[in-house]
Formats: structure tokens, sequence, C-alpha cells
């Protein structure tokens, strides 16, 4: 992998771990922006926690070369989660702000950690 590539990578995983631990710690604090949003999808109190738990979860997860695979399939996993609730509720513009953040993790997935240096 090129350098530029590396550090476009990397830029990229930071932004996705900056946004989950947003998103995970707004979850578990009930923020109410983020706790209005998904008890419309018929989510429980419990179930938002759990979300966010699993969230926070994957961000140390997705930064360690050895864990990063599965920390972004946990971070997709939710994205997915979330994405198919709306749509199950017809949110068709949330269910398209949700959208990039799923490409995201499927981009950063295909183009693995910077650190490692397996093909």
């Amino acid at each position: 992998m090129t350098t530029t590539l590396k550090i476009t990578n990397t830029i990229l995983i930071l932004f996705a771990a900056f946004m989950a631990l947003k998103q995970g710690s707004a979850m578990i604090t009930a923020k109410p922006a983020i706790t209005d949003m998904l008890t419309k999808l018929n989510l429980t109190r419990p179930a938002i926690i759990t979300l966010g738990l699993i969230t926070l979860l994957s961000v140390p997860l997705m930064l360690i070369p050895r864990t990063f695979f599965y920390g972004n399939f946990l971070m997709a996993a939710s994205i997915l989660f979330i994405l198919m609730l709306e749509l199950q509720h017809n949110q068709l513009k949330a269910a398209a702000i949700e959208v990039p953040f799923l490409l995201l993790s499927c981009i950063i997935l295909y183009l693995r950690h910077p650190l490692t240096t397996t093909p």
C-alpha cells in the first residue's frame, strides 16, 4: 500500500473512531436527539445502551491491527442495524444519512489497517 493511501486510510479510521465515540457516548448518556431518534424506531432504553456499548467497543478494536476486522465488523453491523430499522419504519431520509457511514466502514475494511504488513 502506498504512503498516500495509508495516510488517507488512517484519517478515515480516525474519523470513523471519532464518530463512533461521539454516537456511542450519546447513546449511553441518553442525549435527547439520539434517544428520540432511536425510541421512534421502537428501541427500549436498555437496547439503546447496549447499542451504545457495542459502538464504543468497536473503537479500540478498530484501532488495533490484530482486532481491526472485528472492530469494523461491529461498527458496520451496528450501522446496518440502525439503517434497517429506519427502512422498516419508512424513515428514508434518516436511512440515507446512514449509508455514507456504512460505506465508510466498508472502504476502511477494504483498505485494511495501515500498520499491517501482510498483503
